[in-house]
This record gives C-alpha cells, sequence and structure tokens, in this order.
C-alpha cells in the first residue's frame, strides 16, 4: 500500500513537472521569438521645417455700399409732365430728371407777380403820407403787411414750383425708371435709383483682439463673386471709437475706388486686411497637426541608433516618431503659423500620424493623397 501511494505521489510530481517545464520552455520561446521579430515601421510623408516669410491678415466679410446713393422720389403728389432721363444715364448733379405738372401753381404766381408792383406802390404812398402827418402809424403798417404778404405768396409759389421739379442731388448713374408720363405719383413715391458708382465703401467688423494691427490709412484687398480672381484694393477710413458690449467686435469702414465700374452696390464681399511681413517664422501643414484635450500636438521624426550587438555597418538608420505639444498662433488657408515647440531643420509628420504612437518606428513614403485638388471634381 505505501509502495502504490508513493508511485501515485512520484507520477503526479512527473506530470506537473513537465507542464511546468513545457510553460517555461514555451516562455524562452515566445520571448526569444518576439525578441528577434522586427518592429514594424508605419509609412507615413514628412516634411522639413524650414523658416519662411509670413504675411499675416485679417479676414473679414461685408456688403458693398456706395458713398452716395439714393432713391430719387417726389415731394408732393402730381402727373408727371416730362422725364427728362433714360434708365442707366450718366447725370450730373442739378440736371432735371423729372417735372410734375404744375399749371396751376405757375397761374397763381403770374397772378402774384401782377399785383406786387401795384402793392409796392401804395406801400411807397403810404409813407409819403405820413412823413407828411396825413395819415396814422396803423395805416401804414397795414400797408407794409400786405406788401410783405404778397412777397410771401409770390415766394411760396415759386417755391412749391420749384418741389414740382425733380433735379440731380449729385453726379452719378441713373437706375431703371418706375413711372411713366401721363402717370400720378402720391408723395414719396420711387421714381429711380441715383448711384455715385465712383467709390465704394464697405463695412465690416474684426476682433477686440486685433484692434492693434489695423489703423485709418491701412490697406486691404476685397474679392467679389463676379471677380473671384481679381482683388480690389482699398484703404480704411473709419474705425468705430466704441468696441460692441455684446459682441467683442469693432466695426470698420473703409473705401474702394470702382476705376473699371466692375463693382456694383450690394455686393458681398471677403475683406483681407494686409498686415506686415514677418521674416524667419515656422509653417507647418494644418493637416499635421493633432488636437488632444490637453492641447495642439505633431509628430517630430527623430533617428534612433540600433540596438547593441547588432551590425550597424550597413544598417539603415531607425527613425521614431516623438509627439511633441505646440503653440500656434495663427491659421491661413492650408497652413499654420506656430510660435513654440518647433525649430528651423526639424522633419514633422503630415499624414499617416492616425496609426502612431509616442515612439512608433517610421518609414517616410512619397504620397499626395493629402494634396489640395485644383479643382473640385464634376459630378
Amino acid at each position: 500500500m505505501k509502495k502504490w501511494t508513493l508511485s501515485m505521489l512520484l507520477l503526479v510530481v512527473i506530470i506537473f513537472g513537465s507542464v511546468i517545464g513545457f510553460n517555461l520552455f514555451k516562455q524562452k520561446m515566445m520571448g526569444e521569438y518576439f525578441a528577434n521579430m522586427p518592429i514594424p515601421s508605419f509609412p507615413v510623408t514628412t516634411t522639413e521645417i524650414i523658416a519662411q516669410d509670413w504675411t499675416p491678415r485679417i479676414a473679414a466679410i461685408g456688403f458693398i455700399e456706395p458713398i452716395q446713393g439714393v432713391a430719387i422720389s417726389n415731394e408732393t403728389p402730381g402727373v408727371v409732365r416730362a422725364i427728362l432721363f433714360e434708365s442707366g444715364q450718366q447725370v450730373s448733379k442739378g440736371d432735371t430728371l423729372l417735372e410734375l405738372d404744375a399749371e396751376v401753381e405757375k397761374a397763381n404766381l403770374r397772378s402774384a407777380q401782377a399785383n406786387l408792383p401795384a402793392a409796392q406802390a401804395n406801400l411807397k404812398r403810404i409813407r409819403q403820407l405820413f412823413s407828411r402827418g396825413a395819415i396814422a402809424q396803423s395805416q401804414v403798417d397795414d400797408t407794409e403787411a400786405k406788401y410783405k404778404e404778397l412777397v410771401g405768396q409770390v415766394d411760396s409759389l415759386k417755391a412749391t414750383i420749384a418741389r414740382r421739379t425733380i433735379r440731380a442731388p449729385f453726379d452719378g448713374v441713373m437706375g431703371i425708371r418706375n413711372v411713366f408720363v401721363g402717370q400720378y405719383l402720391n408723395a414719396g413715391s420711387d421714381i429711380a435709383r441715383l448711384e455715385d458708382i465712383h467709390q465704394f465703401r464697405i463695412r465690416f467688423t474684426v476682433p477686440q483682439t486685433r484692434l492693434a494691427d489695423i489703423a485709418v490709412g491701412q490697406s486691404l484687398n476685397i474679392f467679389v463673386d463676379a471677380y473671384p480672381e481679381t482683388p480690389f484694393e482699398g484703404k480704411i477710413t473709419a474705425i468705430e471709437p466704441q468696441v460692441n458690449p455684446g459682441s467683442g467686435v469693432v466695426p470698420v469702414q473703409a473705401s474702394i475706388p470702382n476705376k473699371d465700374g466692375k463693382l456694383r452696390s450690394g455686393m458681398f464681399a471677403k475683406v483681407d486686411v494686409q498686415l506686415p511681413t514677418q521674416s524667419g517664422q515656422i509653417l507647418v501643414p494644418q493637416q499635421a497637426i493633432n488636437f488632444t484635450l490637453y492641447g495642439q500636438t505633431v509628430f517630430v521624426v527623430e533617428e534612433q541608433a540600433p540596438a547593441e550587438g547588432k551590425d550597424t555597418a550597413d544598417a539603415e538608420p531607425i527613425l521614431v516618431a516623438q509627439q511633441r505639444v505646440i503653440e500656434v498662433a495663427e491659421r491661413e488657408d492650408d497652413y499654420a503659423r506656430v510660435v513654440k515647440g518647433l525649430k528651423p531643420g526639424e522633419t514633422i509628420v503630415t499624414s499617416g500620424q492616425v496609426r502612431l504612437s509616442n515612439g512608433s518606428h517610421v518609414k517616410p513614403v512619397e504620397d499626395d493623397a493629402l494634396d489640395t485638388p485644383a479643382s473640385a471634381p464634376q459630378l
């Protein structure tokens, strides 16, 4: 019985020893396999950082407005007697544009003017009689009042007739007319629009943080959809003295000459305020920047020495991606200006970084998959 128990115990020890030995051997072989297995290198595209010139700008939007532009209308009601302009015609200040019927007022004016010499002679005679003591002062006052009333009536009729003649208040181009000869117009009817198209202005807003970057007289360019490749030059003419407390923006006004006559009021425009060029700036493609909870980062490619014990004579350099936190000051189009975290001469990853972690091995490749196409694909 004792021999059988001993045999069983020995058998158990042998079995467990075999299992443990096999597991130890397995772990050793796996460790050697993974130790000798080459570390995978991820394909990425890279670029070398070069100090460049950077011309910052302030981008804004606005609508083009005329320096002078009004809707021509009539002050008094009446029937249109004559229209003396054509749609789209260039007119000068003081040109007659439209006449309303004023025959009744003109007839009343002629009647009042006919009575004026007699009233003036009567006043002169009354003053002579008063100087001789023949009449009282009250008669002189009454006669003088009637004469002044008649003079005022003449002036009033002249003003009424003048108001029935519509004249151009400034030089400009007439719009499409909205009235016809013989038409009865109520006061304030829209006759046509008159605009001075030699010069326009645009109003836009900038953040209060950029207030120190703008000044009266500063140059800017605007772009409109009708001529997307043509910049129209202008200058800042006014800056609102008050910052909007609700939005924190500052209204700005600029003038834009319209020598070629291409611009029209009401156009939507993109504004680029030009700022002084800064040299020696670090610019990186925006697709190279990763956004994380602790800031913005890029992967910097660094060379690493081969592991000890390996033949390094013919070995290629090992490239490792190291994650680095950067500080971006401005962004424009496809590039961002970095003010902290990078320096000229370093190489960064521009694409393929989604598979990387800190310390990953990388292999630079040529790939234009992220290049911005010249035009959108046709559907």
